[in-house]
């Protein structure tokens, strides 16, 4: 493991929660930059990556954000997820290490026609740079071509051992199609390729049912009392 002693953590302030109502949100910040094995350490004690900043939730009155990631090895697509598979067998996915030119108008489309009630509506340039990209470690694109047609983007994180999906965003006129999912298949599909052991698939809250597909990818760690617990194999 790499050293994580001399890396300052911050306590940010309290703010509401932006997935339970009338909850209060406080995080832990990571003060210093740190290298991509750092971050990775920090992943499994439960961080994320919000563009260049290092985060993990630290309420007083509230521990609903459980941190989950897929032992991709351990990994079989359920009979839903074969049915998605076989559903989008016309799309192309690939993967790229630069940001397209048509990224960002399939962001904000998005953001627009999925998200106008969150704190990321109206989308922007600025915005989509400053959540998604970083100066300080390896990100790459998994894209989803459809007739030439971009229709799909998961932003990874690549780490030494593993990937961290950081965001997906997707055509909004093609919902039928699980893109959502679909994009998470392939991000496991890759891991596999490049040998890499996890997945991590952020926060997982009960209360908040747009994350519930996060369970669905069997079997799955919750990291849970400083443990990574596996569930459902």
């Amino acid at each position: 493991m790499s050293n994580l002693q001399q890396i300052r953590i911050g306590l940010s302030q309290t703010f509401p929660c932006s997935y339970i109502d009338k909850e209060q949100e406080t995080l832990l910040l990571c003060c210093d930059p740190v290298t991509n094995a750092q971050f990775e350490h920090l992943l499994e004690l439960g961080f994320r990556r919000s563009g260049d900043q290092i985060y993990r939730p630290h309420c007083q009155t509230c521990n609903a954000c459980v941190p989950v990631r897929v032992p991709v090895a351990l990994f079989s697509p359920s009979r839903s997820q074969r049915r998605i598979i076989a559903k989008n067998k016309d799309i192309d996915w690939q993967v790229s290490e630069t940001v397209k030119p048509q990224y960002r108008p399939l962001y904000h489309r998005y953001i627009t026609s999925r998200h106008q009630d969150g704190t990321m509506y109206p989308p922007s340039d600025q915005q989509f740079d400053q959540f998604l990209l970083s100066s300080k470690h390896p990100v790459m694109f998994v894209e989803g071509w459809l007739n030439g047609k971009l229709i799909a983007v998961a932003v990874t994180d690549l780490l030494l051992t593993s990937l961290s999906a950081t965001y997906t965003f997707f055509d909004p006129d093609m919902s039928h199609r699980s893109l959502g999912k679909r994009a998470i298949l392939a991000q496991i599909d890759l891991a596999k390729r490049i040998k890499r052991e996890h997945l991590y698939l952020g926060y997982y809250i009960g209360a908040c049912p747009k994350m519930s597909y996060k369970t669905e990818f069997r079997p799955v760690e919750r990291f849970h009392n400083d443990q990574w617990q596996l569930q459902g194999r």
